[in-house]
């Protein structure tokens, strides 16, 4: 009983609230509204929304209807009176919708705000409207400028990506719910499973379809636009997740399958292959400054008709001024102080076959962390640690030292004449700043050969190879063959063995601060 009389009481001097603004008095109940402010800031540690503009608003006579924006044909009428119009729908300068969903919640917005909930203390268990919010179609809070457009990032308890939204948005989008969100929404996982289609929707995940043919091609468009208002604040970069990604194996080096992107500022390599855990950045123009469209397409080959073709790619978006955007042209990006970087199609697999793809030409970077409360002075960088017959480091090799590491861009041709010198770590390449051996402080930039090793004269074995240039970064680069590259007449191009069996690169990293 004592419970519910408190309950009566608030809901009073909720309403004697109301009516003194509603007679431009606001200033009558100075110690109600300063007691409902210190409860909020102990409760929540921020003060309370103004309350006033819920109240104080002369009406008007309606105007025409404005049309949806959308993916349905809903309307939604406008009227000079917009108490609530900064939780609905966001306009543009012309006063035109500029956002997908023109939908109304007040009732759910007032429930799930925890004016009424939340009037009780958090040590106390009686919620008398507690789920109110959930019957009703979209639930707003008013602590957010505009709550439609705040689809934040959320996982589901099987591990999927997906967004918080109201559980009728996620069906509008054909999505699924699996979870729950604050405010009655939903975890809601975006799937499109088939070629041909758009996403709009942030941790929107792209799978392939049940039937593939080749030769053909399968292509999404991802749709980045300010004015969407799924995409609450402008884009300037995506992250590609590769869950799982499996297509045919490339030729000599040179994918007959092909998976490219259009549409970023960046570059970013075709690739094929095996590339399950895998992972891209993709530079974009801001999309306050206008919509941009960037396509991702894989081409599958004729004759290729039998070979494996699965994906499931997530796609990110991140807004710009975010702290967690990887640097410019930096294709990978890495935010822990240890972990394991792959080239593209590189897999702890027995066999002669190449699996490293050619015109390979990226940026691999990562961000300086903190150890033991000191920022990481230097990354050091060890082949992996191979179990099933596969080869850690095999990036090009010199005829007469097919096993040994490789340093360098030229050395003396083993096999005179015609020429006395040969490329080496030239046209394929693992570039490490000032890379040293810690042990005995030999130093080179340019790696390549079957071992990691900066030794010159090249070893049988691999070590442990460092740099304390920051930013970190590496830079892998391939030319587009895996034959010999024969010199022209001028003497300009720098002749090369042709090779194979490269498989690229494994290396485990970690951040040091000694």
């Amino acid at each position: 009983m004592a419970k519910l009389g408190l309950f009566l009481l608030i809901v009073a001097l909720s309403n004697q609230t109301s009516l003194a603004c509603n007679d431009n008095k606001a200033e009558q109940l100075p110690g109600t509204r300063r007691e409902l402010n210190d409860y909020w800031v102990d409760s929540y540690g921020f003060p309370p929304p103004s309350l006033t503009p819920l109240y104080y608003h002369e009406a008007s006579p309606p105007e025409a209807a404005i049309s949806y924006q959308g993916r349905s044909s809903l309307n939604q009428p406008n009227h000079n009176a917009k108490p609530f119009k900064n939780y609905f729908i966001n306009k543009n300068a012309d006063g035109k919708a500029s956002g997908r969903f023109a939908l109304g919640g007040l009732r759910a917005s007032l429930i799930n705000t925890g004016l009424f909930n939340n009037r009780f203390t958090p040590a106390n268990t009686f919620r008398p409207l507690q789920g109110l919010g959930n019957k009703t179609p979209v639930t707003l809070n008013p602590n957010f400028d505009n709550l439609l457009t705040t689809f934040d990032g959320c996982t589901a308890p099987n591990g999927e990506s997906g967004i918080c939204a109201p559980g009728n948005i996620c069906s509008l989008f054909g999505g699924r719910p699996s979870g729950s969100c604050i405010l009655g929404k939903v975890c809601c996982i975006n799937v499109v499973p088939s070629c041909g289609g758009t996403a709009s929707l942030n941790n929107t995940h792209w799978q392939s379809p049940a039937v593939l043919s080749a030769p053909s091609t399968c292509t999404l468009t991802v749709k980045l636009d300010a004015t969407f208002v799924e995409q609450k604040k402008p884009i300037c970069q995506l992250r590609l997740d590769f869950i799982s990604f499996t297509t045919s194996q490339p030729t000599a080096g040179t994918c007959t399958d092909t998976f490219q992107i259009s549409g970023s500022t960046n570059t970013a390599p075709i690739i094929c292959g095996d590339n399950n855990g895998q992972h891209m950045y993709l530079d974009v123009p801001s999309s306050l400054n206008g919509p941009t469209n960037v396509r991702l397409m894989f081409n599958f080959a004729a004759g290729t008709g039998n070979s494996p073709r699965t994906w499931n790619i997530k796609i990110a978006m991140l807004p710009c001024g975010a702290n967690y955007l990887a640097p410019r042209d930096c294709l990978q990006y890495f935010t822990s102080a240890t972990g394991i970087i792959r080239s593209f199609n590189w897999r702890d697999i027995a066999g002669v076959a190449t699996r490293q793809l050619n015109n390979q030409n990226y940026n691999i970077c990562f961000r300086t962390e903190e150890i033991d409360g000191q920022i990481a002075n230097r990354i050091c960088l060890t082949p992996c640690t191979i179990t099933n017959g596969g080869d850690a480091f095999s990036i090009t090799s010199v005829p007469g030292n097919l096993a040994n590491s490789a340093v360098g861009t030229t050395g003396p041709n083993p096999l005179p004449p015609p020429v006395a010198t040969v490329a080496v770590c030239l046209y394929d390449f693992l570039l490490i700043a000032q890379g040293t051996n810690p042990i005995n402080g030999l130093v080179a930039d340019r790696f390549c050969g079957n071992q990691l090793n900066p030794i010159p004269a090249g070893a049988a074995v691999s070590v442990t190879v460092c740099t304390r240039i920051r930013p970190f970064k590496l830079t892998y680069q391939t030319d587009n063959t895996e034959g010999a590259v024969f010199a022209n007449n001028q003497g300009i191009i720098i002749p090369a063995f042709g090779d194979a069996g490269n498989v690229g690169f494994c290396l485990d990293f970690q951040q040091r601060i000694n």
